[in-house]
């Protein structure tokens, strides 16, 4: 079993291989330098194992890269559980895990998904110009609005 660090857990969605499908993995690697109050997971994308995981902590963030136009290059909003939505281009979507976790947990934990622009999906490493300039947004963002006021999720958000 993983030893919780934390109340809340980050998970950085994508893939730094696919140009802007990595700016989930991006905005994890920004969150790291700040020594954050918060576990960190990394995935390719979600797996039902993940609502195992999901169901130990009571706040949790998923980012992922996304196709559509944001204003503003990037979205934050809370995470509904769902037994069929998708919201990004991975198997399964946030609000399936969550619904997952819901149903096999009896757990609901606060959660949110930060959801960041991209433009570029080629088999490249690197950011396109219009992504790094919306995980910057995005990221100064979660820094003023999260991290510098010990924010604490709620489902009202």
């Amino acid at each position: 079993m993983k030893k919780l660090d934390h109340n809340t857990i980050i998970f950085g969605i994508g893939n730094n291989g696919r140009q802007d499908d990595g700016l989930g993995w991006s905005f994890l690697a920004l969150v790291e330098t700040e020594s954050p109050p918060f576990d960190l997971e990394y995935r390719y994308q979600l797996q039902i194992e993940d609502a195992e995981l999901i169901s130990k902590y009571e706040n949790v963030i998923f980012v992922d890269a996304c196709k559509t136009k944001i204003e503003g290059g990037f979205k934050l909003y809370p995470c509904v559980p769902e037994d069929n939505y998708s919201f990004s281009t991975h198997a399964l979507a946030p609000e399936t895990i969550l619904y997952i976790t819901k149903k096999l947990y009896n757990h609901e934990p606060n959660a949110q998904i930060l959801a960041i622009q991209g433009e570029n999906w080629d088999l490249k490493i690197g950011l396109s110009n219009i992504g790094e300039g919306n995980l910057v947004k995005a990221y100064e963002y979660f820094k003023d609005e999260i991290l510098s006021k010990n924010f604490i999720l709620n489902k009202n958000y």
